[in-house]
């Protein structure tokens, strides 16, 4: 039996899919960053690095969205985005990890 398909993405401007992957780009960053991670001070760093043009790409994304007239976010379209392109288990990398002893 072939591997299932992962649903399709839904349908979005220019703006919103930038804007969705300039989220999941900042959301990586941070999840390497994340102190409560295993890992080298050198993967952090690298990853602070690159953050700054991150964060400034998704600024970027956001502002011509809201030049174009696009003044709402479509949260239910942009979540089922997300859903899609993995951004639950991306999004956790962020989070602390469970806890182990304290």
């Amino acid at each position: 039996m072939p591997p299932s398909e992962p649903p399709p993405l839904p349908a979005l401007t220019r703006a919103e899919a930038e804007l969705v992957d300039r989220y999941l780009e900042v959301l990586d960053l941070v999840g390497r960053i994340n102190p409560a991670r295993p890992g080298d001070t050198y993967r952090g760093l690298r990853a602070a690095q690159a953050l700054v043009a991150s964060a400034g790409a998704l600024r970027d994304a956001l502002a011509l969205m809201h030049q174009r007239g696009e003044h709402e976010v479509h949260a239910p379209t942009l979540e089922r985005a997300l859903r899609v392109l993995d951004g639950e288990r991306r999004a956790a990398r962020v989070a602390l990890p469970p806890d182990s002893d304290i």
